[in-house]
This record gives C-alpha cells, structure tokens and sequence, in this order.
C-alpha cells in the first residue's frame, strides 16, 4: 500500500481551528476554575476564550496567500 501524503489544505482545516479553540478554552476553564470554583463563571469564560481564539485564528488564516512568491518579483504590489 501506498503511503497517503496530507495536503498542504489539510492543516488549515476547520477541525484545525475548532480544534485549537477547544484546548484553549479548556486551559482558561481550569485556570478559571482553579480560582474561582464558579461553574457559571467556568463556562462563561471558556465560551468566550472558545470564540474569540476561533474568530481570531480564522481571520489570520484568511490573510495568508497560498501560493509561492517569485524570486525575481516584489511581494507587495
């Protein structure tokens, strides 16, 4: 059998950024919890962290060009 390669696309998937946003709204909801001890709280911040990290890695995503520069011509036009 043939070894399957992953596409370069395959790294900017939405299972990526959903991903992503996951673990780092778990980290804030056990720092939250670690403080306060307030499920309510708990789940407001990791909510929040959840959005704006996923809104955040999106919108970063989005500025980035697929495709490679030439050597002999400017980045910026």
């Amino acid at each position: 059998m043939a070894k399957k390669t992953r596409k370069k696309a395959d790294a900017r998937s939405a299972r990526t950024y959903i991903s992503l946003s996951f673990v780092s709204a778990v980290f804030v909801g056990v720092i939250v919890w670690g403080n306060s001890q307030d499920i309510q709280r708990v789940a407001i911040w990791s909510g929040l962290t959840f959005i704006v990290v996923l809104v955040t890695i999106a919108t970063l995503a989005l500025s980035v060009k697929d495709e490679p520069a030439d050597e002999g011509k400017p980045r910026l036009k």
